[in-house]
């Protein structure tokens, strides 16, 4: 058997946060914890925009850059006669708290008074590949846990018949499946894929009808054997290699194999559902803009909603349009919003109508920004000194201008917000104290937000 000292892990405060071990003895899976404190939010959507939106032209209005455009300026050695170049379309104030938003979103402009916008992030590297992943997991040199793995690890799921971390339709590319993984937490942590940018073609088939089910998930069911001897060949398969567990005293890979086996018998009973939209009514399709040729992105939207509804606690959405505009920003910038503006505005009306967005935790954010000036003569090349993101819900604000950057829109200045502040933060929203949520590793105690991370409390409802 497993001795107490593998159940326990040691934190520099002592005896610290369980350990998986004793959590799948428990209950035979990931299973519900205890939060450090109170959460604020219960789970988390994070809509991936991919490629590093440009701020200047979104959600960061700068009146200075308007005035100097085209005048040449220099503002690292990257820039030497570069020339400003001024918002490529015009922004509104919008809401009783007069938001700046592009008018490319005039759906998601109704809902500025829900909206955090974080005008003062900040990332380590201008590189899509290390952005991308220190994004997502803290760190762009090493292979760390992803910040869906770290909340699952934190505080389990709420059903023990879905995964706890689910992906939709991650990119292949800027570190795959490292952006989803656990690294060296337990594998039951890393993320549960659904979809992917590299199947093009089955997307399209599933989309033709307005009322298919939801992004593919394959293998999900055993037709050719009945359940209950599926159940018999499981419990085999789980008796060998809980003996090998005996033997080795511990085996992480072995729990993390015994623990996907169960969860996907169990993911029989419900993920067809689950993924099934033709329950929807027709309001609803209309709503997110489904069979208005917005179908990818606005069935991953409505689809993150019902994951939430059925207790998934992370879960994250990756855009269907790069946003990587280095030419024919007008007419890119237009095509990526038109992709996105309805889908996101509706999963924000859908989750505040159902009570849900208070407790739900919803992240707009890229890897980076763009820079204030141009290239190419009507693009903008990539910028990690400041850059926007947005958050909604989950005890955050609603309404509020978060920080800033200057007076052109090159960098933050004002409650700047690096990478690991961000974790913190959102860690925090979830109850979770970003300092204890540590694993140890190697003869270390690891946490997401590495040394550093301080909680944005200025943002907090």
């Amino acid at each position: 058997m497993i001795s107490r000292r593998h159940i326990l892990q040691t934190t520099s405060s002592g005896i610290g946060w369980l350990a998986f071990s004793a959590l799948a003895q428990a209950k035979g899976g990931l299973g519900a914890k205890t939060a450090h404190f109170a959460p604020r939010a219960k789970r988390v959507i994070f809509l991936t925009m991919r490629g590093g939106p440009s701020h200047v032209d979104l959600f960061d209005y700068k009146p200075e850059l308007a005035a100097k455009d085209g005048k040449t300026a220099t503002l690292g050695r990257d820039s030497a006669g570069a020339k400003l170049f001024s918002a490529v379309h015009p922004f509104h104030q919008c809401g009783q708290s007069g938001q700046w938003i592009t008018s490319l979103y005039p759906h998601l402009a109704k809902h500025a008074d829900d909206i955090c916008i974080i005008n003062s992030a900040h990332t380590d590297l201008p590189n899509h590949a290390q952005a991308f992943v220190q994004m997502h997991t803290g760190s762009f040199q090493f292979v760390r846990p992803s910040v869906g793995a770290w909340t699952l690890y934190g505080l389990g799921t709420e059903n023990d018949n879905l995964p706890g971390f689910i992906t939709l339709n991650p990119p292949a590319d800027n570190g795959g499946a490292q952006n989803y993984g656990s690294a060296f937490l337990p594998a039951i942590c890393q993320g549960t894929k659904i979809g992917g940018s590299q199947l093009p073609d089955l997307y399209a088939a599933l989309l033709k009808k307005d009322t298919a089910p939801g992004p593919p998930m394959k293998n999900i069911e055993n037709k050719n054997v009945p359940r209950e001897l599926q159940r018999a060949q499981i419990d085999l398969i789980r008796g060998l290699n809980e003996r090998k567990m005996e033997r080795d005293g511990v085996h992480p890979e072995i729990e993390g194999m015994i623990q996907s086996f169960e969860l996907a018998f169990r993911m029989q009973s419900e993920v067809p559902e689950v993924l099934d939209m033709r329950g929807e009514s027709e309001a609803t399709l209309k709503l997110y803009g489904i069979g208005q040729g917005k179908d990818q992105f606005a069935r991953q939207c409505l689809l993150a909603r019902r994951l939430a509804e059925a207790g998934v606690r992370f879960i994250e959405i990756a855009s269907p349009v790069q946003w990587d505009h280095h030419n024919r920003l007008r007419e890119q910038l237009a095509t990526c919003c038109g992709a996105t503006d309805q889908p996101i505005a509706a999963l924000l009306t859908d989750l505040k109508a159902r009570g849900m967005l208070k407790d739900t935790l919803v992240v707009w954010a890229g890897e980076f920004g763009r820079t204030p000036y141009a290239q190419s003569g009507d693009g903008r090349d990539h910028n990690n000194k400041g850059y926007t993101i947005w958050m909604a819900g989950g005890g955050v604000k609603g309404g509020l201008r978060y920080g800033s950057t200057d007076e052109i829109g090159y960098r933050a200045v004002e409650n700047r917000l690096h990478i690991h502040d961000w974790h913190a933060t959102i860690l925090h929203l979830l109850g979770l104290d970003h300092t204890k949520l540590t694993y140890n590793h190697g003869g270390r105690n690891f946490r997401l937000t590495n040394v550093g991370g301080e909680v944005a409390t200025g943002i907090l409802a």
